[in-house]
């Protein structure tokens, strides 16, 4: 069927209406072939209700005007054309005279290509014809709530570059990526924006053309090619989405028609002076039509298999503002999108990134939620990363800051991240956070991704954190990878490999992440001494692992802890290795289950507990020899690291 034929009263009720899933199919420039797959001719449509002319100004005609005009099909403002000829990778633009005397030159919002910036134009682009090789993982691959979930976020042009500094295109990064996030056990990338945009400065944060894959890094079927790939290696790919807020670039989507079309009416609802952007009304039909299709459209045309949606708590309330109340028709917005997007495959992942306390992000909009299935914990992040910021003397005033997260954790799906915000803009990278020395900035580097793997929740690693790099990341060059040719770095880098593979190996970390019976207290109080001890149960409980966290420089010996009923612990990671730049105060046998009653449990162990480390202990039943620890009252504090600046105080 033509576009022409498509544009009947049906298509535009439901555009108008907002229960339009398709309407890339009519709009935007189409090629149409011969029975035998040659283009010969090219159809357009655009929506501008306020247009008083349409005109096609392009490659073929020197971008002249007064050469090709769009004709109005429908009284709501359907403007179409039917050019005869191969236009495949030509360039062009709407010229649009408007009723109000306005004369504007407008990218098409629907095209599937365009001109690399600083250029403007649009380009029609053959978005059909790619072969696909992802069947195992479209057809096999399961539902996350029960599975691991690893993402590595990445901005796609800083991850690594050529030598002369340029681009690197998405058939280069692929096969470079996909060996490194197998080493890693990372499940997913999460990539930043990859539709056009014109500022890199933005990150892709403020779009023009929505249905663009950007030119930086290759044409729309490399990025098909970039997402089989991966997904043929078990890796799924997760899109960052940004429907809230455009840019105010002209040819965009800003004022299309020389109206608010896709904007909010009043001044004070559309403009977000903190971005310098302005809101799309996603309680108007057209928007809601124009982003139900454009989600579905990565679906469909890139097997996308997730979205992180931008900036939610500025949907949910008026500008992210409480005081201004809730906004029904973002909220009503996002439960539409979820159900449509849930009705292609409930295995999609949709994640908010949402740092309110609004309710019921995560259950299902049938029931009165949002339906996301993940919300980014926020709070867990900003309360972390204040934490550990602290000097270790300071950290007992501020013990619940850690503690508080699992008071809240299960209203929520989460997802923990340690994402790209929090390492730019002068808020220093995550090894710069760290207080100390260069030795305890390490090792509360390595204590802190030890505690995102066993604190409950899916994980996010934004690229470069597995560096410890000193530098912030900045979207101009590389990551810094050359630092890994000094010690600490490549020790740092080592650990982070290893912890994460742990995590995907170990059920008791994703098991039962959502369930209340898989995790379990047994120091929360700690205050004075720092020290933080809780259990992560498998669906099995007898396979399990207890976490026990050091957040001071002294070493406990022969340290009592309460633990479950087993035969022994064996500890199968420990941030204070020597291979990981620590100090080797490790538990090197497995370790005794003694009838003493500690913790409120009825058995207990002797372990030693290492500075600014992290442990992690898995239960054992087999009856098998341990070494005898040899009965000693418990030592509160025995030791302090000789290399800190500042000896911490009982």
């Amino acid at each position: 069927m033509s576009v022409r034929q498509k544009i009947n009263p049906d298509f535009l009720y439901y555009y108008d209406q907002g229960k339009c899933l398709n309407a890339y199919e009519v709009f935007g420039a189409h090629l149409v072939k011969d029975e035998k797959g040659k283009n010969i001719a090219c159809e357009f449509a655009l929506y501008a209700p306020n247009a008083k002319r349409v005109q096609l100004v392009g490659e073929w005609n020197g971008f002249a005007e007064n050469q090709q005009e769009l004709y109005c099909v429908d009284e709501k403002g359907v403007w179409y054309a039917y050019l005869e000829g191969d236009y495949e990778w030509q360039r062009y633009k709407y010229l649009i005279d408007t009723h109000d005397g306005q004369r504007i030159y407008k990218a098409d919002p629907y095209a599937f290509y365009s001109q690399i910036r600083p250029c403007q134009d649009s380009k029609v682009y053959d978005i059909d014809g790619y072969k696909w090789n992802d069947d195992v993982w479209m057809y096999t691959h399961p539902k996350t709530y029960d599975k691991p979930l690893l993402i590595y976020e990445m901005h796609m042009g800083s991850w690594k570059r050529k030598p002369d500094g340029e681009f690197n295109m998405f058939n280069e990064v692929a096969p470079m990526l996909i060996d490194y996030l197998k080493d890693f056990g990372y499940t997913h990338v999460e990539v930043m924006p990859v539709y056009e945009y014109p500022l890199d400065m933005s990150w892709g944060y403020q779009g023009t053309g929505y249905y663009a894959i950007t030119p930086r890094y290759g044409v729309p079927k490399d990025f098909m090619w970039f997402v089989d790939q991966l997904h043929q290696n078990g890796i799924g790919v997760i899109m960052d989405w940004v429907p809230g807020h455009i840019c105010k670039d002209a040819h965009g989507l800003y004022m299309l028609d020389g109206t608010f079309l896709y904007e909010y009416q009043k001044e004070e609802d559309r403009e977000n002076k903190e971005w310098g952007t302005v809101n799309l009304d996603l309680g108007k039909g057209i928007t809601r039509s124009f982003l139900y299709s454009n989600a579905l459209f990565y679906m469909n045309y890139y097997h996308i298999d997730g979205f992180r949606v931008d900036a939610v708590g500025n949907l949910i309330y008026w500008l992210g503002n409480v005081n201004r109340g809730v906004n029904e028709g973002s909220c009503q917005f996002l439960r539409d999108l979820s159900s449509h997007i849930f009705a292609k495959d409930d295995r999609v992942l949709l994640m908010a990134e949402d740092s309110t306390s609004f309710p019921n992000v995560t259950k299902p909009s049938g029931i009165g939620g949002l339906g996301f299935n993940y919300k980014w914990d926020m709070g867990w992040m900003n309360d972390t990363l204040k934490y550990f910021k602290l000097d270790p003397v300071y950290r007992k005033y501020h013990h619940y800051q850690l503690t508080f997260s699992m008071a809240y954790y299960y209203n929520e799906q989460f997802c923990l991240p340690l994402s790209h915000d929090e390492i730019v803009h002068m808020k220093g990278s995550l090894l710069n956070k760290m207080p100390g020395d260069e030795w305890q900035k390490f090792a509360n580097y390595r204590l802190l991704i030890g505690y995102l793997i066993g604190h409950p929740g899916k994980k996010l690693l934004f690229m470069g954190n597995e560096l410890a790099s000193y530098d912030e990341w900045h979207y101009e060059k590389e990551l810094p990878w050359n630092i890994l040719q000094y010690p600490n770095h490549d020790a740092s880098f080592r650990y982070v490999k290893e912890v994460t593979t742990m995590y995907k190996k170990e059920k008791a970390f994703w098991e039962k992440e959502f369930n209340p019976e898989g995790f379990e207290w047994i120091q929360a109080d700690n205050c004075d001494q720092s020290l933080y001890v809780f259990v992560r149960y498998a669906n099995d409980w007898k396979d399990h692992i207890i976490v026990v966290m050091n957040c001071t420089p002294n070493t406990y010996d022969n340290y009592r802890i309460g633990v479950k009923d087993c035969d022994y612990y064996e500890e199968i990671m420990n941030s204070d290795r020597d291979i990981y730049g620590g100090s080797n105060r490790v538990n090197p046998y497995p370790l005794k289950v003694e009838d003493y009653w500690q913790d409120n449990q009825p058995k207990s162990i002797l372990m030693t507990i290492p500075p600014l480390g992290i442990v992690f202990l898995k239960s054992g039943f087999n009856k098998a020899e341990v070494k005898e620890v040899k009965e000693e009252k418990p030592v509160k504090k025995t030791t302090t690291r000789k290399t800190t600046t500042k000896k911490t105080k009982k």
